[in-house]
């Protein structure tokens, strides 16, 4: 059965992003063991927030390399939560949107045709799906960094009645953590 899942990585002391908005400190880890591609090729559908997207636009120069999207991402459908105009990536299935994630949780699971539904970031976006009851996994991967600030894992309470862990698994310098995550109550 499809999931939908808050799959990324964190810092030990919880945050995805540094005070600047920047996952810089991420690519100073190294990966060798990082099982993105296979969670990916499982993955039919994403969405962002406009703050991933703009830093993803930027870190990548994809609006002067707008192929960089396609080799990561391929033509998977992907959904940028947004309440300001945005530049579109040539040639990427985009779709900008705003307000309530139900609907467009609904359009997601349709475009993913079976597959897995993959929520990228922010925090606070994971946590909407979250709240509406839409988020069945968190895989976090955990990097040996403290931020001590920055943009939150998920900011919002979320209680062990709700979470149960499902994995751990080494693979590098990281931890992976994977939470089945229940109904709200």
């Amino acid at each position: 059965m499809a999931k939908t899942q808050y799959y990324t990585a964190t810092s030990i002391d919880g945050f995805i992003a540094d005070k600047d908005n920047s996952l810089d400190w991420l690519f100073e880890v190294e990966d060798a063991d990082n099982p993105f591609s296979a969670f990916f090729d499982k993955v039919g559908a994403f969405v962002m927030g406009a703050t991933t997207y703009e830093w993803v636009l930027e870190h990548d120069a994809l609006l002067d390399q707008p192929i960089k999207w396609a080799d990561y991402y391929g033509d998977t459908p992907a959904w940028v939560f947004t309440h300001r105009d945005l530049p579109r990536i040539p040639g990427a299935d985009l779709t900008f949107v705003q307000g309530d994630v139900r609907p467009v949780h609904a359009a997601m699971t349709t475009a993913a045709a079976g597959k897995n539904i993959w929520v990228v970031g922010g925090g606070e976006l994971a946590g909407a799906f979250a709240d509406a009851g839409l988020l069945d996994e968190i895989i976090l991967g955990v990097a040996p960094v403290t931020l001590n600030g920055g943009a939150a894992l998920l900011p919002r309470r979320m209680g062990s009645s709700r979470l149960r862990l499902g994995g751990v698994e080494q693979r590098g310098q990281f931890a992976y953590l994977t939470y089945e995550v229940g109904k709200p109550t």
